[in-house]
């Protein structure tokens, strides 16, 4: 998400506690290019989403979510698809990292089971801030470090990486 994008507005697809890799990746996809593993992003509960997700649009969750393998397809594929952020309760570790190293905000909220399927949110990850436009509310999140931030609006760690590199 680039500092431009952090205000675009997506649509929220919501989801509950405890989605796994599998149902963000699914294991018989996983040897298909990454543009045909996301369409299979989410099938196992929710057939429309990888159909009808638009770019700049948001997933929210309970928690536990990317909880599972470390198979970091499972952020990439939100990506793929062009999910501009993630926003749950909790996470697991190591899908936390692998959405950050991959350019995906993905924000700790408390209040994640506020938002509704199809409401209007904008995020601030730096300050940790949701803004829910359909419900004219706002929520406070763990913010992302800047550190990780840099990562993020580099399109993630490679880029980062790549474009250290070069200065």
């Amino acid at each position: 998400m680039s500092e431009t994008a952090q205000t675009t507005i997506g649509s929220a697809w919501v989801y509950g506690d405890n989605i796994d890799t599998d149902i963000l990746a699914p294991g018989p996809y996983m040897k298909k290019p990454m543009n045909e593993l996301a369409k299979h992003c989410f099938e196992a509960i929710d057939t429309s989403f990888a159909v009808e997700v638009k770019a700049g649009d948001v997933v929210a969750a309970g928690e536990a979510f990317g909880i599972g393998s470390s198979r970091e397809q499972a952020a990439q594929a939100l990506v793929e698809l062009g999910v501009s952020c993630v926003i749950a309760k909790s996470f697991a570790r190591i899908f936390y990292r692998n959405a950050l190293n991959l350019g995906l905000p993905a924000l700790v909220c408390s209040e994640a089971d506020k938002i509704t399927k199809g409401d209007q949110i904008s995020v601030q990850p730096e300050q940790g801030i949701i803004i829910n436009h359909s419900k004219n509310e706002q929520y406070q999140c763990e913010a992302i470090p800047e550190q990780l931030m840099e990562i993020v609006r580099a399109g993630g760690l490679m880029p980062f990486l790549q474009n250290k590199n070069k200065s």
